[in-house]
């Protein structure tokens, strides 16, 4: 019999000495694993690992490879600690432990909660097991919205990244400090708007220059790490020039929530009601002048 043993945790030990290492617990998780395949009498296919993922990431890298590779019927068991390190969902429960894995014949083992799809009588335990996970999560998301909703109503910055124009102040953890470089053409794009240039016209003008947009900004500073996918994708467009010009940031307010997750069970957002915005004035230095 050959077991796949997969791993998961969701947050970064401090032990880590860099990114690419294996936290402790992945270690311990690993090392439980193997000695129970070995006391087992099963071969160990391989070992899929997913550190620093959430039990409700369903993009998990090794998740899916793992996922693939039981379709595929690379191996007859996979072996978890729990079954929430497997997932947290109920519903991916009753897809796979209850519905693909039989199916494709791949039994699923978890031996801290003594979850096992080849005990007939074990599966009321593993439903329970999965709703008490759904439970966990939906908690859990009603808990970080809600010190999330609390830091935006006290005009704390929360976002992975500034506002194009400013930088995320080192000292001082939600607050923005300007980013003089961007700010330069934050300040000629209304200065050229207030003129009479069209929005269309700054953007041309900005290209012509090779001025980087703001994406490509971030990009070419290591703020963002993903490239580009379309050449003309760090071109200014008008929309962007459009946005910039209405965006309270820039003379010093805090605007946040714009757009709302739709579920916790999905990372799509969708736009929120102006008046359901956080709006927070004089929280940091502006760029522009109210006047202007």
């Amino acid at each position: 019999m050959k077991a796949a043993i997969y791993c998961r945790l969701s947050e970064e030990d401090q032990d880590k000495r860099s990114f690419a290492d294996d936290s402790a617990s992945i270690q311990n998780q690993k090392s439980m694993l193997v000695q129970y395949a070995i006391e087992q009498g099963w071969e160990i296919y391989g070992i899929y690992s997913d550190d620093d993922y959430a039990g409700a990431d369903r993009n998990r890298p090794a998740f899916r490879r793992l996922l693939e590779d039981a379709e595929k019927r690379l191996f007859d068991i996979i072996l978890c600690k729990t079954q929430s390190r497997f997932t947290r969902e109920l519903e991916l429960v009753e897809k796979y432990l209850h519905g693909l894995f039989p199916q494709w014949g791949i039994r699923f083992v978890s031996i801290v909660d003594n979850a096992d799809t080849d005990v007939k009588g074990n599966k009321k335990s593993r439903q329970i097991n999965g709703l008490v996970n759904e439970w966990y999560l939906e908690d859990m998301s009603d808990n970080i919205r809600s010190v999330l909703r609390n830091r935006r109503k006290n005009g704390f910055h929360i976002g992975a990244t500034a506002l194009y124009g400013y930088q995320k102040d080192p000292e001082r953890k939600g607050h923005l400090i300007i980013d003089e470089e961007a700010a330069q053409v934050v300040r000629e794009v209304f200065t050229l708007f207030s003129q009479g240039y069209g929005k269309s016209a700054i953007a041309r003008m900005l290209n012509d220059r090779g001025v980087p947009n703001p994406t490509e900004y971030k990009r070419r500073k290591g703020i963002i790490k993903a490239p580009a996918k379309q050449k003309n994708s760090t071109l200014w467009k008008y929309y962007t020039i459009a946005d910039m010009l209405e965006n309270e940031m820039y003379i010093g307010n805090m605007v946040q929530g714009k757009y709302g997750s739709v579920s916790y069970k999905t990372k799509k957002n969708k736009p929120r009601p102006k008046e359901q915005w956080y709006r927070v004035e004089g929280t940091h230095e502006p760029i522009i002048e109210k006047e202007l």
